[in-house]
């Protein structure tokens, strides 16, 4: 399967089982793995200090191994972006570096579309999804065969009324709070980058009026309206209110309907839940919809 590096470009790893059990396992699959130097570094609630992570950030694109594996999300790679040497992350997926993870790993990933410098993988990260007792059987076939060249598509159900569409754009998004926190910045993909896209979004801790916020927010910004499709994953780990009162991710997402004519489908199985799914952020895709299932190819 070739070379695999994890490093930790964000949130302090609490424990090393996790991770000496996620590098067994994959190189189990046959990937020659190694553990960047700077992976189980602590400094508040960081893997190291900032300085410390764009060092590890650089020095794991220098190397350019065949996959490119964050250990875990959290935040802090927001605070690297300014000072990130995107050309020499841009020659490590050149050479060959498929640069993997979800979450905070977002900022990453946008902020490549954005200077345009290559197409990376959302999909999982190494402790959450490799490291505890068990891994989840479609996560980690559709991670081996995205790595291996072998996946050319991932289908799902979705809700009805889609039947018959059939669209092409460029795939990109990721969390939803980081994509919402890029708006503004340099490293918010470029208008002709992501026009007539198909945006997909996730996002986990947060109740659905926080999810409705900031999609009205993308709405509001003129986001939404200039997608082809916006594909909706899991919002997951939030707890119901006494206030909700019939209020819930359904009642969100029919709102966001009434307001653009954008088709928004549900069902995507990405983001922080144990089956999920790996996309190419910044590929030209294919999505097509018989019935109520959902396929996205490229």
């Amino acid at each position: 399967m070739g070379s695999l590096t994890l490093f930790t470009p964000s949130g302090v790893l609490a424990k090393s089982t996790p991770l000496r059990r996620a590098a067994k396992r994959l190189a189990a699959h046959g990937f020659d793995v190694h553990i960047d130097e700077a992976a189980m570094l602590k400094h508040q609630r960081f893997a190291g200090d900032d300085d410390t992570r764009l060092a590890a950030l650089h020095r794991v694109a220098s190397q350019a191994p065949g996959v490119a594996l964050a250990t875990r999300g959290g935040y802090g790679l927001t605070r690297l972006l300014g000072r990130i040497d995107w050309k020499l992350i841009e020659r490590s997926i050149e050479r060959g570096t498929r640069w993997v993870g979800q979450s905070d790993l977002t900022a990453l990933q946008l902020g490549l579309l954005a200077h345009r410098h290559g197409v990376t993988w959302a999909g999982p990260v190494a402790c959450d999804d490799f490291g505890g007792d068990e891994v989840d059987d479609v996560t980690e076939a559709c991670f081996l065969e995205a790595m291996s060249g072998e996946l050319e598509a991932v289908g799902f159900r979705t809700e009805a009324g889609f039947d018959g569409l059939q669209l092409r754009g460029t795939l990109w998004g990721g969390n939803l709070c980081m994509v919402n926190s890029l708006l503004g910045t340099p490293h918010w993909p470029a208008r002709d980058v992501v026009k007539g896209g198909v945006l997909f979004l996730e996002d986990v801790n947060e109740h659905p009026y926080r999810i409705e916020r900031g999609l009205l927010q993308l709405h509001q910004a003129g986001v939404l309206d200039m997608q082809k499709a916006v594909v909706l994953g899991a919002f997951s780990g939030w707890r119901k209110s006494p206030l909700d009162r019939g209020y819930s991710l359904k009642t969100v997402v029919a709102h966001l309907r009434s307001l653009t004519k954008t088709p928004i489908l549900t069902g995507m199985p990405f983001g922080h839940v144990p089956t999920k799914v790996t996309l190419p952020v910044g590929a030209r895709v294919q999505l097509v919809v018989q019935g109520r299932d959902a396929l996205i190819g490229w």
